[in-house]
């Protein structure tokens, strides 16, 4: 730990610039990445370094890539990497838009909302910058300091994706939970990907274990986000309202590898939801609501270019951690048959794709998916066109002109349908990417 806080405090002292400068060679590392270069003092680095720093990256197809420029210490026992990459995308909505910048059928817009049936948009907040730490201690064994972040903020401001420790295999800190399985997503241009996988960022406490040949075990404590729909609801003025959660989300996963590219998980989130309740005389009480799911995912090659990919999620009050359902608020929701209470509802998503590789530079993928939101004691309520049923279609293709340099082009489709009617409105949209890394 001595030789950590030694890097990190002659980083912030001299800065970057003058490490560069007092370098005496910078070399060619001859391994999985041959274009890494490394700037050292006197050693050479090893290669088991250069290994952690490429078996950590988290097995999902946004994550940057083992970066281009990087500084060890005098005898190769940290590392630290700097890189990222810029994205730009353009989108072209037609035969019905959604208004997002992502491709969520739940915000396919209601009739009479807008006449509009074609829209055209650019982005480019999803390019993303990152620093990773990683090294060797007798202490903590291999460990793992990462942080990185993208501009979807407010006005294209900076936004954290994830800021975590990794040691003795533990994570602390700011990254994706473990109520999914980043490995089973396939890829796509839309960022928000199959609107029926389950995907979300918290701040966790995790512990995986992964001594035992091809099997893996994840247990966590993790940071509760619940927004449910409040507010009153009956003729006695019954109402609701959010509150600080009391208790964190309890998540576990299991899983076994076979082979480079192959898993099955099985996944499981326990929670428990606590929000306000008024009655009609004023009174407030601290009402709780539980929320479970499960989750059984998969990827795995069939033959050497084809690879499958698919993953089904159940349960109740976990709208948060579902792609077309996470902007609803339908974590809680009132309980028409019982004015002093709300409830979780019922909910389920599911995904497939297939991704082939065409050569080593260019591939292609699909996938279909849908979610529904299942209604519960009469909920929901004088509102017909409240969502039910999403579906989504995406086909793509990518071709990486170089290491660092990949373009592609897209074609998406989706569909919403509403509670207590049977229209169904759809959307089209074409995406074009060209993303250089560095």
């Amino acid at each position: 730990m001595n030789r950590l806080f030694k890097l990190m405090a002659m980083l912030l002292g001299l800065g970057v610039i003058p490490l560069l400068t007092n370098a005496q060679n910078k070399i060619i590392i001859e391994d999985e990445e041959p274009d890494a270069v490394f700037s050292i003092s006197r050693n050479k680095a090893g290669d088991e370094i250069i290994k952690i720093m490429h078996s950590t990256r988290p097995p999902y197809f946004r994550e940057p890539d083992v970066p281009r420029f990087l500084l060890t210490d005098t005898k190769g026992r940290f590392a630290l990497g700097i890189g990222g990459y810029v994205q730009a995308v353009a989108e072209y909505d037609f035969g019905g838009i959604v208004k997002n910048k992502d491709f969520l059928p739940s915000s396919i817009p209601a009739p009479g909302t807008t006449a509009v049936k074609n829209q055209f948009q650019m982005d480019i907040s999803t390019s993303t910058l990152f620093v990773k730490l990683v090294g060797r201690t007798k202490t903590l064994g291999d460990f793992i300091l990462y942080t990185a972040g993208n501009f979807r903020g407010d006005n294209y401001g900076f936004q954290l994706l994830n800021a975590y420790i990794q040691f003795l295999g533990f994570t602390v800190g700011y990254s994706y939970g473990n109520y999914m399985d980043l490995a089973a997503i396939p890829s796509t241009i839309d960022f928000a990907g199959p609107s029926g996988a389950a995907f979300y960022r918290t701040v966790q406490l995790a512990y995986t274990y992964s001594k035992l040949k091809n099997w893996k075990f994840t247990g966590a404590i993790e940071l509760p986000t619940v927004d449910g729909t409040y507010g009153s609801y009956s003729v006695l003025e019954n109402a609701s309202e959010s509150a600080a959660q009391r208790m964190p989300d309890f998540t576990a996963n299991i899983q076994y590898n076979w082979g480079p590219n192959s898993q099955i998980r099985a996944a499981a989130i326990v929670r428990s939801m606590t929000y306000d309740s008024f009655n009609s005389k004023g009174d407030i009480s601290a009402k709780s609501e539980i929320g479970w799911g499960v989750q059984l995912s998969s990827v795995f090659m069939i033959g050497p270019k084809l690879q499958f990919f698919g993953q089904a999620n159940y349960g109740k009050g976990i709208s948060q951690y579902m792609n077309d359902l996470s902007s609803l608020d339908v974590d809680l929701v009132p309980d028409p048959d019982n004015p002093s209470r709300m409830q979780a509802l019922p909910m389920m998503g599911w995904m497939a794709g297939l991704q082939y590789n065409f050569s080593p530079n260019v591939f292609a993928s699909t996938n279909y998916s849908a979610t529904r939101l299942y209604s519960d004691n009469g909920w929901p309520v004088q509102n017909s066109d409240f969502y039910r049923y999403g579906q989504y279609f995406a086909c793509n293709v990518f071709w990486n002109i170089t290491k660092d340099l990949q373009v592609g082009a897209e074609y998406l489709r989706g569909w919403r349908t509403g509670f207590l009617d049977n229209s169904t409105r759809h959307a089209n949209r074409i995406n074009l990417i060209t993303q250089y890394s560095f």
